[in-house]
C-alpha cells in the first residue's frame, strides 16, 4: 500500500543527494550515556562494524563465546549499510573470555571490553552520533539556510520509512491482522503493531504541521523534556511554559495511539480528529492491549556542524535514542538511499 507524504517543516526541498555509496560515507556512533562499572558476569564489548547488521554480529559473538544467542545482548538494532561503533553484552558467569581477536575480522574490530554487574538491555540506550557524507550536494546560500533551519528548528519526528515494511507492507500486513489473520510469530506481531502505531502518530505530527498555527503550545499539550522520555502536561499554558518552550526546554508531543490517558481540551480534539480517520488501526492496537504513550513532534539534533568539500556535503549531528537520521536528512534534501538502490536492482 501506498504511504501517505508527510509535511515538511522547511518546505519541500529541491537539491539532490546520495547518500551510503559506500560504508565509510555512513558512520554511526552509539552513546550508551555511562560506563561498565568494571565487575560482574557480563562483559561489555564495543565493536567497530562493517557490512554487518546487529544480528549477525550477535550470532558471531554467541559463535566466539560458545553461548546461546540469547546471552547476547544489545542496545539498539543497527543495519548493515555504514560502519557502525556499537557495543553487545555477552553473559560469562564465572569464566574467562577467549581472546578477543578471535573475534574480529576483516568487518569488525573490537575497540573496548569492559565488565559490567547487568547486562546491556535494548533501549538503554542515550542516543547516536552520525557523521555522513552526502554526495552531490554543493555550497549554495539556499543550502547554508535549510541547513541552519534544521540546527535552529529541527525536523519533524517522524519514523522512518523501514518502519512501515517495504512499499507500506507493515501497515498492510497489520489491517489484516486486525480484520481476523493470525499472525502466530511474536516478532512479527510486534512489527506490525508499531508499525500501525507509527503511521498514526507520523499522521498527527504532519496534520499538525500543515497548520502551522499549531506548532504554538494548544490548552491541553502534553510536553517532554528536550532529549527526554519525561513529560508533562501543564494545567495552565502560562508564561513559564511559554518560556520554557521558547527556549527549547521543553518540546510539544504527539500520542503513540493506545489506552490510558490522553491529552485533554484543544490537543485531545485535534489529535482525535486526525486519528478518527484511522478507525481499524486505533481498534486494532486498543484490541492488542498497547498503552497510550507519548512521543516528541519535533526532532532537535544537537551538536549539529558541516563542511562541503569536493565529495559533498560532510554533516555530523547527534540523535536521541528511537529518533532517525533519516527524518533529518528528508528535510535537508531529495535523497537517494544507494544502499537500497543496489538492494532493489540486485
Amino acid at each position: 500500500m501506498s504511504l501517505p507524504q508527510w509535511q515538511y517543516l522547511h518546505g519541500e526541498p529541491t537539491c539532490r543527494g546520495i547518500i551510503k555509496t559506500e560504508p565509510e560515507d555512513f558512520l554511526v556512533c552509539e552513546e550508551l550515556g555511562y560506563e561498565p562499572d568494571g565487575e560482574g558476569e557480563h562483559l561489555f564489548i564495543t565493536i567497530e562494524k562493517r557490512g554487518l547488521n546487529t544480528t549477525a554480529v550477535v550470532k558471531m559473538i554467541g559463535i566466539w563465546a560458545n553461548v546461546p544467542v540469547r546471552d547476547v545482548s544489545f542496545a539498539g538494532l543497527k543495519d548493515r549499510h555504514g560502519v557502525t561503533r556499537q557495543t553487545f553484552s555477552v553473559q560469562l558467569p564465572g569464566q574467562q573470555s577467549p581472546a578477543l581477536n578471535l573475534l574480529e575480522t576483516d568487518q569488525l574490530t573490537v575497540l573496548n571490553a569492559q565488565r559490567n554487574s547487568k547486562k546491556l538491555r535494548r533501549g538503554a540506550l542515550k542516543g547516536n552520533q552520525f557523521k555522513l557524507l552526502v554526495r552531490g550536494l554543493e555550497a549554495s546560500p539556499q543550502l547554508e539556510q535549510r541547513l541552519s533551519d534544521i540546527e535552529k528548528s529541527g525536523v519533524p519526528n517522524y519514523f522512518g520509512l523501514q518502519r512501515f515494511g517495504h512499499h507500506g507492507n507493515n501497515i498492510a500486513a497489520a489491517l489484516e491482522m486486525f480484520g481476523g489473520t493470525k499472525v502466530k510469530n511474536r516478532d512479527k506481531r510486534s512489527i506490525y503493531l508499531s508499525a500501525a502505531r507509527s503511521l498514526l502518530f507520523n499522521d498527527v505530527v504532519s496534520e499538525r504541521i500543515s497548520q502551522s498555527k499549531h506548532l504554538a503550545p494548544l490548552a491541553g499539550d502534553a510536553f517532554m523534556l528536550n532529549g527526554s522520555k519525561a513529560g508533562f502536561t501543564p494545567e495552565v499554558i502560562d508564561q513559564q511554559i511559554l518560556s520554557r518552550f521558547d527556549e527549547q526546554d521543553i518540546v510539544l508531543s504527539a500520542p503513540l495511539f493506545g489506552k490510558g490517558d490522553k491529552n485533554h481540551d484543544v490537543a485531545l480534539a485535534f489529535e482525535s480528529e486526525i486519528l478518527s480517520k484511522q478507525p481499524q488501526l486505533c481498534a486494532g492496537l486498543i484490541a492488542h492491549g498497547l498503552k497510550h504513550e507519548r512521543r516528541a513532534l519535533l526532532l532537535l539534533p544537537s551538536h549539529m556542524s558541516w563542511q562541503f568539500n569536493e565529495s559533498g556535503l560532510m554533516l555530523s549531528f547527534s540523535l536521541p535514542a528511537g529518533c532517525y537520521a533519516t527524518s533529518v536528512m528528508r528535510e535537508l534534501a531529495i535523497i537517494t538511499d544507494a544502499s537500497l538502490v543496489y538492494k532493489e536492482g540486485s
